[in-house]
């Protein structure tokens, strides 16, 4: 909910101040921002391994051990695997967002106010799944949420103003809840000795998968606008049918232990 609440505030700082002082200006505004996490970031305590003196493995060791882990838990590895292909369809639409503000709301800065709209949703959504935390099991939240997001990129199609803001507000409704539902199938899922590298190898992958469609959907969109969010909603709608295509297995406790190993 914490980082719901920053991606509500950072695209509405980034529209205004790109509206008023130029987008470089905005640039360089977020510049200084990610300066100030730095120190932040410098004082987060050591894993408690490291701490007494173990012996430290490299970053590409510890991304391997936690793919591992996830390609051999398929609970994981259909959490990853629709949580991927959800982030390449929202790189998809994020790609989209400057044109969509531009064409149909007026002002490419207004468009960036169109991710505050997705924020704001999530942090509801979220809100709202915390008051019910038991209510609907994660793992269902994860493709449903991916069906969400599609519909909403359906919808964001049709380029109308008041249709496009209703999209991106369910958009967010799909985006807040399935974060936050992966993050508990990993807490239950992960070992405990590996969760880090596992959280940075999933975060890695969506990452990746975000830049790849967003990179394909630059060429795509001074085509079509609606037929890139078709093609976001189709990867979407993807996202839910892959969680469905990796079949549930069990792992017995000497497996998870073979695995922490």
């Amino acid at each position: 909910m914490t980082f719901s609440v920053a991606s509500l505030v950072g695209p509405a700082v980034a529209g205004g101040v790109a509206e008023t002082l130029g987008a470089p200006t905005a640039v360089v505004v977020s510049a200084v921002l990610i300066g100030l996490a730095l120190p932040a970031a410098w004082m987060l305590p050591a894993r408690p391994d490291r701490a007494r003196g173990a012996p430290t493995t490299s970053v590409v060791s510890d991304l391997a051990a936690g793919l591992r882990v996830v390609v051999g838990r398929a609970a994981l590895a259909r959490a990853t695997l629709t949580s991927v292909l959800s982030c390449a369809a929202q790189g998809m639409l994020t790609a989209c967002i400057p044109l969509l503000g531009e064409r149909v709301l007026g002002g490419a800065g207004r468009g960036a106010v169109l991710l505050s709209c997705t924020a704001s949703s999530a942090l509801l959504a979220n809100a709202v799944l915390a008051r019910f935390p038991r209510s609907v099991a994660p793992d269902t939240i994860i493709w449903a949420s991916a069906l969400v997001q599609a519909a909403a990129m359906a919808l964001a199609a049709s380029c109308q103003p008041a249709v496009l803001i209703v999209a991106v507000l369910i958009a967010g409704i799909g985006e807040g809840p399935q974060l936050a539902a992966l993050f508990a199938v990993r807490h239950r899922e992960a070992p405990e000795r590996l969760r880090g590298q596992i959280f940075t190898a999933g975060a890695s992958l969506k990452s990746t998968g975000f830049a790849l469609e967003a990179a394909v959907a630059g060429p795509v969109e001074t085509w079509s606008i609606p037929g890139t969010l078709v093609l976001a909603a189709s990867v979407a709608v993807l996202a839910a049918l892959g969680f469905c295509a990796i079949p549930s297995a069990a792992v017995n406790p000497s497996e998870d232990r073979a695995m922490a190993g």
